[in-house]
C-alpha cells in the first residue's frame, strides 16, 4: 500500500523558497508574495481564505502543505484583567500565554518551550519536562492570539511582549530570534523591537552571542541573589554560569549595544531577606546601566519559599535607591488563575495529546 506523502508546514519555507515552489509548479513567481503576506501579515489559519488567489492554486496549496497553527484550548479570565491561554500546539503538546493588562499598556507573555530543563526550584513551569522548543510559528501564533484578545476583551491593542513565559528562550535561540524577526519586520506584525523583551535565566555564552548578533529588543536576567551560593541553591544554572560569568558577559553585552538591562528580583523569607544580600545586589547592579523589578513571589503549592516581609522589601528600595539605582516593585497580576510569574505549570488537567483537531 502506497503511504500518502506528509504535508509540510508551509511557515517552515522562507519567501525565497515559496518562489521557487510556484516557479517549479508552473505559477507565477509573485504568488509567493501573495501567499506570504497572507501568511504572516494577516496571520491567516486557512489556504480557503487566501482571496486574491485562484480557488486552483488554494486547491494546489492544501494538496501540498498545512498551516500548522496553535489552538486555544482554554481560556482562564482573572479578576484583574489578565487572561490565561492554554494552548494547543500540532502534536498536541500544551504551553500557557498570558495576556497582562496595566493602565498604560497590555503585554504578551509567551513561551519558548514546552516545558523547562533549568531546574530552577522556585518555579512551576521547572516541574515539568521539557518536552521540545517551540518553532517560530508557535511563538508567533501566541502574540497574534494575544493581540486579538486584547481588542476584544480590553478595547485596545497590545504594546509589549515578553519572553517570560515557559522555558529559557536563550536555548531555543535560532527559533526565538526567527519568531521575533517575523514579530518586528513589516512582512509580519510591524512592532517595534523596542517593545519586547527577553528573559534569561542567565546563560552567559548566550548572552554574549546576543550581543555579537546586534539585536534591537531588550534583555532581562533572572538574577533573585547577586551572591554565588544563595543564587545556586535557586538556580541551579548558577553553578556553570556563577555569578561572576554572569557580569563578564554582561558588560560584554553594554559594550555592544549600549543598552542597560533589567534584572528580576524575588525576596523570599529566610533566603535572601537581608541587607548583605541587598548590597549584593545594590553592587551587582553598577557593573552596567541597569534597573531592578522586585517581583511579588507567588506561591508553587509547597512551602518552601515564602514572599518576604513588606518591611524587607522597603529595605530594599532603601538600600537600592540609596545607592542610585532605578527600582520598582511588581505586583503579581492573574494569581487567582496561576497566571503570575513562576506559575506557568499546566495545572488543569490539561495533558499532551495525540489527535491533531
Amino acid at each position: 500500500m502506497i503511504q500518502p506523502i506528509a504535508k509540510k508546514d508551509i511557515r517552515k519555507l522562507s519567501l525565497q523558497e515559496l518562489e521557487v515552489f510556484f516557479v517549479a509548479m508552473g505559477d507565477k513567481k509573485f504568488r509567493a508574495k501573495q501567499v506570504y503576506d497572507w501568511l504572516w501579515n494577516k496571520s491567516l489559519k486557512n489556504f480557503a481564505e487566501m482571496s486574491n488567489i485562484s480557488k486552483a492554486t488554494r486547491e494546489m496549496l492544501e494538496k501540498h502543505f498545512v498551516i500548522n497553527h496553535i489552538k486555544v484550548d482554554q481560556i482562564q479570565r482573572s479578576s484583574d484583567g489578565t487572561i490565561k491561554n492554554a494552548v494547543k500546539l500540532f502534536d498536541g503538546n500544551i504551553v500557557e500565554s498570558v495576556l497582562i493588562p496595566t493602565p498604560k499598556r497590555i503585554t504578551a507573555c509567551v513561551s519558548s518551550q514546552v516545558g523547562c530543563s533549568l531546574d530552577c526550584n522556585f518555579c512551576a513551569t521547572a516541574r515539568l519536562k521539557r518536552m521540545r522548543n517551540l518553532n517560530p510559528d508557535e511563538i508567533f501564533d501566541q502574540v497574534v492570539t494575544i493581540m486579538e484578545e486584547a481588542k476584544l476583551y480590553h478595547g485596545r491593542p497590545l504594546t509589549n511582549i515578553v519572553f517570560m513565559g515557559m522555558g529559557e528562550p536563550l536555548l531555543n535561540y535560532a527559533n526565538v530570534l526567527s519568531a521575533i524577526e517575523k514579530i518586528t519586520s513589516a512582512d509580519g506584525l510591524g512592532l517595534s523591537p523596542k517593545r519586547i523583551t527577553v528573559s534569561t535565566v542567565g546563560v552567559c555564552k548566550m548572552i554574549t552571542k546576543l550581543a555579537d548578533d546586534d539585536v534591537k529588543f531588550n534583555l532581562a536576567v533572572s538574577l533573585h541573589s547577586a551572591i554565588n551560593e544563595t543564587r545556586s541553591r535557586l538556580m541551579p544554572i548558577n553553578n556553570s554560569n556563577p555569578v561572576e560569568d554572569l557580569a563578564e558577559s554582561l558588560r560584554y553585552w553594554y559594550a555592544k549595544t549600549k543598552r542597560r538591562v533589567t534584572y528580576e528580583y524575588v525576596i523570599w523569607e529566610g533566603i535572601n531577606d537581608d541587607e548583605v544580600h541587598a548590597n549584593a545586589l545594590a553592587k551587582f547592579c553598577k557593573i552596567i546601566p541597569s534597573k531592578v523589578n522586585l517581583i511579588q513571589y507567588n506561591p508553587i503549592d509547597d512551602g518552601e519559599f515564602q514572599q518576604a516581609d513588606p518591611e524587607k522589601v522597603a529595605m530594599y528600595m532603601r538600600v537600592l535607591e540609596g545607592q542610585g539605582i532605578v527600582a520598582k516593585v511588581r505586583k503579581s497580576r492573574g494569581q487567582d488563575i496561576d497566571a503570575a510569574c513562576g506559575q506557568l505549570a499546566n495545572k488543569n488537567d490539561i495533558h499532551p495529546m495525540l489527535d491533531n483537531d
